[in-house]
């Protein structure tokens, strides 16, 4: 089915759109940019250079995709912002593309990004997200699928944030937050966050191994390196085990409450 666009919308020739798309009035969209089948474009979006958007998102008033970067090291160079399916992008989102030639950001399927979220350049985002109102995630930081931002979250450069973890609402942080959590506002350790974790399909029984497995990271007396050699001498082996080693070892940063 065609797509309908807006004779007030103002959308480059050389753009790509896919079918049974709706495109509002007073939409900008740029050039080199290609948009999949069943997306809503709502009025006063504007759609820059660098996009590649997947099909069945809705993109709401007054956002703007693959913004140029906010990074000292721009240069013009050409870069992408890459979107899935499914994403409910609300008002006043940013998105910025990567800053160097070859760079990606890039966004999930399935994430909801709420009014005035800000996704920075070369960040990368898994599935099924949820960003709250006025929460900014800054450049080069990774978020792994079922991560859940309250609102004003501020997340700063190069932070990991892993699968099925909560940060929450006015919670600012330089460091990663390990898989399935909860980060207080006070930056620490607040328990397992059950709901995700079900969500995916982790019983009880692991939970528990989880929730013993920060235990010896986050009140043991002990380094990171020690607290990780514990977990796997004395926590039972699961998928979600394997993967908080995985993650506490790939640390750059270092994780919450811990140097």
């Amino acid at each position: 089915m065609a797509s309908e666009i807006s004779p007030r919308a103002e959308i480059s020739p050389k753009a790509k759109i896919g079918d049974n798309c709706k495109i509002y009035p007073f939409v900008y969209i740029e050039d080199d940019v290609e948009i999949g089948d069943n997306c809503i474009i709502f009025p006063f979006v504007s759609i820059l250079s660098g996009t590649r958007m997947g099909k069945n998102n809705m993109v709401y008033q007054g956002s703007v995709i693959a913004a140029l970067p906010q990074d000292f090291d721009f240069r013009g160079e050409k870069s992408e912002c890459i979107i899935g399916d499914g994403n409910i992008i609300r008002e006043n989102v940013v998105i910025n593309r990567a800053t160097h030639t070859g760079g990606q950001t890039v966004i999930g399927n399935e994430n909801v990004l709420m009014e005035g979220a800000h996704i920075s350049h070369d960040t990368k985002v898994g599935n099924r997200c949820v960003f709250g109102y006025g929460t900014k995630i800054a450049g080069d930081c990774e978020i792994e699928d079922g991560a859940i931002f309250s609102s004003s979250v501020i997340a700063n450069a190069g932070v990991r944030v892993g699968r099925a973890a909560m940060v929450q609402a006015g919670t600012t942080f330089s460091k990663d937050v390990p898989p399935g959590i909860i980060c207080t506002k006070r930056v620490e350790f607040g328990g397992i966050n059950t709901t995700m974790c079900k969500f995916y399909g982790v019983d009880d029984k692991v939970m528990k191994h989880m929730a013993n497995a920060y235990r010896l990271v986050f009140h043991g007396q002990t380094s990171l390196f020690d607290a990780v050699i514990q977990i796997e001498e004395q926590v039972p082996d699961s998928p979600e085990i394997r993967h908080i080693i995985e993650f506490m070892r790939n640390t750059k940063l270092g994780i919450i409450t811990k140097m």
